[in-house]
């Protein structure tokens, strides 16, 4: 297998109708008989939590059985070509940020029955969290739909991640697992070889193709983990050598400047890619098709 990781976002589902954030969002508020305005302004994690409290308000349902809801919702994503041509790819390592288990579906029958094979086993949060199949590692870093309590949606849920993960790097966790405690990474980069127990670990070693991401400024996990990535490679605290591309259509580069100059900003090398607007199957295929030249 090649040194390379793949990330990837919910978009690649929106090859099949009715697999949006948007469809999800409409089929979850009308299930709690309330309604929330989705304006650009708001971003996802505190529009989940106006979701929780107008529904705790209402004498409604509890958080669990909101993400019970979003993970039985997600169990009915279904598998496509692009699924398969993603996993098909010659890494051992696949990311995503997506609940559901399409991506583990295309190796095997019993996706809904897998466990997380993390070397830390976790509740709520995903630092270690994923599953493996055959030669395949899938990282499920948002929360996995048969682990509907790690689904990460709230932002308080997001600030207490992102806690756990500059624990993680920057300070170590000393006290926090039973099983074992980690130096901080920074530490274990310079003196150990890394072992890859948390998927945090692949983007300081390999390089890392990112797919079907919108990756919006909400994505505060992602963006402090390229931020102190760039940080300790410009102050050489690190010596970072690995690579990570941000695929986008070839369309859409000319009105994500924003997104752009930042991923730019912290390292990330963009990649153009034609077919969008033909098909978003098209599109991926493409994608696909230049990870593999990227790592061959």
């Amino acid at each position: 297998m090649k040194d390379f990781a793949v990330l990837v976002g919910n978009d690649i589902n929106n090859v099949n109708p009715g697999n949006s954030w948007g469809d999800l969002l409409a089929e979850l508020t009308s299930y709690l008989s309330i309604s929330v305005d989705f304006d650009q302004d708001k971003p996802f994690p505190l529009a989940y939590e106006e979701i929780y409290f107008k529904t705790v308000r209402n004498g409604g349902y509890s958080e669990r059985e909101i993400k019970k809801f979003v993970a039985d919702h997600i169990n009915k994503i279904k598998s496509s070509f692009i699924h398969e041509a993603i996993v098909s790819l010659n890494t051992n390592h696949i990311l995503t940020t997506n609940y559901d288990l399409s991506l583990e579906s295309t190796v095997t029958s019993n996706a809904n029955k897998l466990t997380n094979s993390g070397f830390i086993t976790e509740s709520k949060y995903n630092i270690f969290r994923n599953h493996k199949v055959e030669n395949k590692t899938f990282w499920h870093i948002h929360g996995s739909a048969n682990a509907h309590l790690s689904i990460t949606l709230g932002y308080e849920h997001y600030s207490g991640y992102l806690q756990h993960m500059r624990s993680y790097v920057v300070s170590g966790t000393k006290d926090t697992y039973k099983k074992k405690s980690f130096l901080p990474l920074t530490k274990r980069f310079k003196d150990e070889v890394i072992e890859n127990h948390s998927w945090i670990d692949l983007f300081f070693t390999k390089n890392i193709h990112i797919l079907g991401l919108s990756l919006d400024f909400n994505e505060t996990d992602l963006w402090w983990l390229l931020t102190f990535r760039e940080k300790s490679k410009y102050s050489k605290s690190l010596d970072i050598t690995n690579e990570i591309y941000y695929y986008i259509p070839e369309e859409y580069v000319n009105t994500s400047k924003s997104k752009i100059d930042m991923l730019k900003s912290v390292g990330v090398s963009i990649v153009p890619v034609g077919g969008h607007s033909i098909n978003k199957g098209t599109y991926y295929k493409n994608a696909v098709s230049k990870i593999v030249e990227k790592s061959a």
